[in-house]
């Protein structure tokens, strides 16, 4: 008797672990793992704007501010978070992107190339991200990716 309870114990373990490993919950998961060094030098000299906009909260996050894409007198080339820059950071990591799109649109059997990971948020307010080049005029946008939750935080059209 003892040795049936327990076949039904284990046969009923192993039914609800395939139900649970195998449901479609996960369907929508997105998981981008890349590597970028930031550099988070200061530009030298004054930065001419070339382009900007606010921010679009989403998700239900209090996302805001200013971001322009600028070079420095050097032509160095940076992504400016003005003062009033403002998000969620009690979630985890939220990654900065370039993008084609409002829309975070990973595609990583290609090489995402409707993004490109610039940085993470390392908190409210002033911040700059200095870019290895200009950045290719495909780029329209910048998408705050929160990849803990997997969801926008927030976009901005670069104009």
């Amino acid at each position: 008797m003892k040795n049936r309870k327990f076949a039904l114990v284990v046969l009923a373990s192993a039914m609800t672990t395939f139900f649970i490993s195998c449901s479609d919950d996960d369907a929508d998961v997105v998981t981008v793992t890349e590597t970028v060094e930031v550099d988070s030098s200061l530009p030298v000299g004054d930065l001419l704007v070339n382009l900007s906009g606010n921010l679009v909260a989403e998700s239900g996050t209090p996302t805001q501010g200013l971001v322009e894409v600028g070079v420095d007198t050097d032509d160095t080339n940076f992504v400016r978070f003005a003062d009033d820059f403002t998000t969620e950071l009690g979630t985890g990591t939220v990654g900065i992107f370039l993008s084609t799109s409002e829309v975070f649109t990973p595609d990583p059997a290609n090489g995402n190339p409707d993004l490109m990971l610039i940085g993470n948020v390392a908190g409210n307010g002033e911040m700059f991200i200095k870019l290895g080049d200009t950045p290719d005029a495909k780029y329209t946008h910048i998408v705050l990716w929160c990849a803990t939750a997997n969801i926008p935080f927030g976009n901005v059209a670069l104009n």
